[in-house]
């Protein structure tokens, strides 16, 4: 293997392309290459759709995990646009990661989480979008959980969704879990429900 190589960038121009609930930017810029120089400036436009947060409720007494159920119009053209999925949600400016997950629990699934632990964070789709995903395990009581949530002022429509873990892992290997979020955060959960180490950092 070679020796450590040089690496930079240049932005030399930015123009903001669209600015709604999200925001497209498009980017003028430069790199440096793996064989040396730089990169003769390409365009790129960039989907700011801002960092989110992504929580599995499980209880260890009932032992049952909580997914939720909704619409996606990313999914249109997939065999169905309801999707199976972690609850969810944007980071506002100025909360905590945690504080994202225990306020998209009760707006999601109508439930209060006890102890958190990170599971895993990634870059959703680098090629084109800023956004991060960081994933969370939650302790939650889901004896008295179900029934439909969401905040209809943001046109939400939720259905809580209750499964054993191995009716969950079922679902990962039958390919019936689509979205990147849901799919990460089962095969995570798996390994260490299996080995006992839910907790164990």
């Amino acid at each position: 293997m070679s020796g450590p190589l040089k690496r930079d960038w240049k932005v030399l121009s930015e123009e903001t392309c669209f600015e709604g609930f999200f925001k497209i930017i498009r980017y003028r810029l430069t790199h440096t290459l793996f064989r040396g120089g730089w990169m003769a400036p390409v365009t790129r436009e960039l989907f700011e759709r801002g960092s989110a947060v992504g929580v599995l409720p499980y209880d260890p007494v009932t032992d049952q995990i909580l997914l939720v159920e909704q619409f996606r119009i990313g999914a249109l053209h997939e065999q169905t646009p309801w999707l199976l999925e972690l609850i969810a949600g944007i980071i506002e400016p100025g909360e905590s990661l945690e504080a994202v997950a225990r306020r998209e629990a009760e707006e999601e699934a109508g439930i209060v989480l006890g102890r958190v632990r990170p599971m895993q964070s990634y870059l959703s789709s680098p090629g084109g979008s800023s956004e991060k995903i960081h994933l969370f395990l939650a302790e939650a009581d889901l004896a008295q959980a179900g029934g439909h949530h969401g905040l209809h002022d943001e046109g939400e429509d939720i259905r809580v969704v209750l499964m054993s873990p191995e009716a969950l892992f079922a679902r990962l290997d039958a390919g019936e879990l689509n979205n990147a979020m849901t799919v990460i955060a089962a095969a995570w959960f798996r390994e260490r429900y299996r080995n006992q180490t839910l907790w164990v950092s």
